[in-house]
């Protein structure tokens, strides 16, 4: 790791087979450091920044195909994301996605994810990696009355349990494992259908679909219409640039 990375805590997740752990300290970014070392690192390592308010992780992927086609990995890390959350949640709250990253629990914003690639890479390559980030508002520190924000909410705030959020990020790392095995084995239509069956639903879609390229395809009214993932991708709209944290207010 080169001598300017950030200083790092003594690993504490016990992570599946074939991942390395990086831990963070509160001040990291784990994306933007995934995205640094995604070359030399390769695929599993993942990325924990330890800080109480926000759960933050970021996972290096290795493609094997295009980059116009390999981003599809993104919605594979979405579905493992919502099963880890899901297995920690409280029953009978739903978790939902705003197109294409952005995460809602108990009909609420709770953060989102994002990806990453090489910018020199062409659409036509196959990239050397991608980096799957997700961040999680966790708790309302430093936030007196959380009444003020109605847009959001924080996993304490919806029973989750402070010492299982490093749970979370090992459960998120099973699942991404079963993600991709179910796409190696049974097609990308699987993950696909595990992504859509948590999208939000606008007034008169009938039929929906992702592309080869990842594109949302929908039908409305019988005329179909095609919905763009590369530009919302890297808007990333949940995410405030100037903390670097998840929105609290607006979209």
């Amino acid at each position: 790791m080169p001598s300017s990375a950030p200083r790092t805590s003594s690993p504490v997740l016990a992570l599946p087979p074939g991942y390395r752990l990086v831990s963070l300290r509160e001040s990291g970014d784990a994306f933007a450091h995934a995205c640094r070392i995604g070359r030399e690192s390769g695929a599993g390592t993942l990325v924990s920044v330890g800080r109480f308010d926000v759960l933050e992780f970021a996972v290096v992927l290795e493609p094997e195909e295009p980059l116009v086609s390999a981003r599809r990995g993104f919605f594979a890390g979405m579905v493992a994301l919502v099963d880890a959350l899901a297995s920690f949640a409280p029953p009978e709250r739903p978790i939902t996605f705003t197109w294409p990253g952005t995460v809602h629990f108990n009909d609420a914003r709770i953060g989102g994810a994002r990806l990453g690639w090489p910018e020199d890479c062409p659409e036509e390559e196959v990239p050397d990696f991608l980096v799957f980030g997700a961040m999680l508002l966790a708790s309302p520190v430093g936030h007196r009355d959380t009444g003020l924000l109605p847009e959001v909410t924080f996993l304490e705030e919806e029973g989750f349990d402070p010492q299982e959020h490093g749970s979370i990020v090992e459960s998120f790392a099973r699942h991404l494992l079963v993600a991709f095995d179910l796409w190696n084995e049974q097609g990308f239509e699987v993950v696909a259908s595990k992504y859509l069956a948590h999208l939000s639903v606008d007034a008169g879609e009938a039929r929906r679909g992702l592309d080869t390229n990842g594109d949302l395809l929908v039908h409305r009214e019988g005329m179909p219409a095609r919905v763009p993932l590369l530009g919302p991708l890297q808007d990333a709209t949940w995410l405030d640039r100037k903390t670097g944290l998840p929105r609290l207010v607006g979209l």
